[in-house]
């Protein structure tokens, strides 16, 4: 049996940091392990024009444990108004990395989001130019599709036609769910590509709502059934470099969790690295799982891999990790895998 794994130092290319308290909370966990993160500005406000991303980075880097070596990887909320030149400056300059569509409604703090497509064809045809890539929260969000299927009809109905009208466009589409969206991304030989969550690698949809419901593991897009679950792990598991890793590590107050009206997001930044090293070794695969946390995220954005490594000890004893994260916002509960964990993270 393995007992250790060297990596290099790995990448998160979907993160929520949030702002203030929860900012200054969670953003040391993922600074422990990750060298860079693509930040999601569904802010409240969100983050709409690159002196918006300028600000939110210079709050990030100062929530930062003294000597840490973590980049954010700055995102604009794309909308209606979205200025093409802005996006476009901001990009240049390096302020940011990517824009972010969210079709409005989808999830936490989206009410701002794309409502009518045509009216940000302008936006999506200077990023195609200027090579800034779009991350897409694939859902559509009306009310007569079941929450189950709407990933697949994005697909159909929104994605594939939009990818269609500006060609050259990169995308990555985030947190796919479905054997659907693996089958998509597989489709296209360049220019498009997916990052795989940590939860949905482990939780169905049986998870959240069999024996109870259990808002912890609620997160959006909703975990599917079964089959959609094996589907993405064969996906990140494969050595194929359009999937990638994005936690999509979302923290809430457990307050706002547990509630008649709960938050979705599940908080897996401080052992998101033992979650999947765990995983990549059910599936026979730890020689890959290299590719999908540090190699094929940088390659598809154009940056180079980090250098600095990271390696994964495989212990005897299961690691005692807290339940939760205190936070001057209220505790945030860590996701339960279910299972023992036995890597622990060694940074090199």
């Amino acid at each position: 049996m393995t007992s250790h794994v060297t990596l290099r130092r790995p990448d998160d290319w979907h993160l929520h940091l949030r702002d203030g308290a929860m900012l200054r909370a969670v953003a040391p966990e993922s600074a422990r392990h990750f060298g860079r993160a693509i930040i999601m500005p569904n802010l409240v406000p969100p983050v709409l024009t690159g002196a918006d991303a300028r600000a939110y980075r210079d709050r990030i880097t100062a929530a930062l444990p003294a000597g840490a070596r973590f980049t954010p990887l700055m995102t604009l909320y794309l909308t209606e108004d979205t200025d093409p030149a802005d996006v476009v400056a901001a990009h240049r300059e390096g302020v940011i990395t990517a824009v972010k569509l969210y079709p409005a409604g989808a999830t936490t703090n989206s009410a701002s989001g794309v409502r009518d497509f045509d009216r940000v064809r302008g936006v999506l045809d200077a990023m195609a130019e200027a090579g800034v890539p779009l991350c897409v929260h694939g859902e559509v969000t009306d009310p007569d599709i079941d929450i189950f299927d709407r990933e697949a009809v994005f697909i159909d109905r929104i994605l594939d036609p939009l990818r269609r009208a500006t060609p050259g466009l990169r995308v990555v589409m985030e947190h796919i769910t479905t054997a659907d969206a693996a089958d998509y991304v597989r489709s296209v030989e360049d220019g498009l590509a997916a990052t795989i969550t940590t939860h949905h690698l482990v939780i169905n949809r049986n998870h959240i709502l069999a024996g109870g419901i259990r808002p912890h593991y609620y997160c959006l897009p909703v975990a599917k059934r079964e089959s959609h679950r094996l589907a993405l792990r064969a996906a990140a598991t494969a050595g194929d470099a359009r999937f990638f890793l994005g936690t999509d590590s979302a923290p809430h107050p457990d307050g706002a969790k547990e509630s008649a009206c709960g938050c979705a997001g599940c908080f897996t930044a401080p052992h998101t690295m033992s979650i999947l090293a765990h995983v990549f070794e059910d599936e026979g695969a730890l020689d890959r799982l290299e590719g999908f946390t540090s190699l094929y995220g940088p390659a598809f954005y154009g940056l180079p891999a980090n250098d600095d490594r990271l390696t994964l000890v495989r212990d005897d004893a299961p690691l005692e990790l807290p339940a939760k994260l205190m936070t001057d916002d209220g505790p945030v509960t860590l996701f339960d895998p279910g299972f023992a964990l036995h890597w622990r993270v060694t940074p090199n």
